[in-house]
């Protein structure tokens, strides 16, 4: 943390937080006009558990998160709106095999042993699925989904290791 100067953690903020803030400002005011709005952050499983080397966007999604657990809870739920978060684990994408891939020809390391390694982290012995992820996110934008608001959806086969 002591290589990111304010410069890094106002880029960090302006991505990772003030971004979303300024698209929901965006659109909420409309959606609670038609009676009807849904809202989910993308963010991810770190926010919970926050990830060390991550630090700037530990900050900024968490800032994200707290706004937006506010901003949930006021008059928009009554009018229809609502305004959730979906934290990813690890899933099964094009930037997780790249990244693995990175992190074993640094490492000098065959990747498929890596992929089998991480995997074995996860309760459920896999990375989850872009449709499994898909699947979630289209529940919460779902009419079923109105009384849900608030609320931060961990999906990661089980790796959080607490209880709340």
């Amino acid at each position: 943390f002591r290589d990111w100067d304010r410069d890094a953690w106002i880029k960090a903020l302006d991505a990772n937080m003030l971004t979303p803030i300024e698209l929901i400002r965006a659109t909420v005011d409309a959606m609670a006009a038609r009676g009807f709005g849904r809202i989910v952050n993308i963010t991810s499983g770190a926010v919970k558990a926050p990830i060390g080397f991550l630090g700037l966007s530990n900050g900024a999604r968490s800032g994200l998160t707290g706004f937006v657990a506010g901003l949930a809870r006021s008059n928009i739920a009554a009018r229809g709106v609502t305004i959730n978060g979906l934290l990813p684990g690890a899933f099964d994408t094009d930037r997780l095999r790249v990244s693995m891939l990175a992190g074993a020809q640094k490492a000098g390391k065959d990747p498929g042993v890596l992929r089998a390694a991480r995997e074995q982290t996860i309760p459920a012995r896999r990375f989850g699925s872009p449709e499994e992820f898909g699947a979630v996110c289209a529940f919460m934008c779902s009419v079923q989904a109105g009384y849900l608001t608030g609320q931060n959806i961990l999906l990661d086969g089980g790796a959080y290791p607490g209880t709340f």
